[in-house]
């Protein structure tokens, strides 16, 4: 059975940092690109970071300079660190799973919620 457990979300004050992690089950963890998505109220899951099983890694516009995607295959997780964070950061953050050869094989976390208030 596979499972995606997020942890490390929270609140946090503007201009803050948070981490979120991400442990994976059931699967080959080295064989799947793994991605960090969210989705706000109102509004569409977007694309936040994703890392290649080979370490390669792709930002959204919006977060780029701010998040760092990272992986340990050792202990099949990944993680999303989020510095400078914006009220408009704040949304559920959902890990994905996606096998590189077989698109099909793709997993979804739970999510887990990011709330950026003063």
């Amino acid at each position: 059975q596979v499972q995606l457990v997020e942890s490390g979300g929270g609140l946090v004050q503007p201009g803050g940092s948070l981490r979120v992690s991400c442990a994976a089950s059931g699967i080959t963890f080295r064989a799947y690109a793994m991605g960090w998505y969210r989705q706000a109220p109102g509004n569409q899951r977007e694309l936040v970071a994703v890392i290649t099983s080979d370490g390669s890694t792709n930002y959204a516009d919006s977060v780029k300079g701010r998040f760092t995607i990272s992986r340990d295959n050792a202990k099949n997780t990944v993680y999303l660190q989020m510095n400078s964070l914006q009220p408009e950061d704040t949304a559920v953050y959902y890990c994905n799973a996606r096998h590189v050869v077989s698109s099909w094989l793709d997993y979804w976390g739970q999510g887990t919620q990011v709330t950026v208030s003063s």
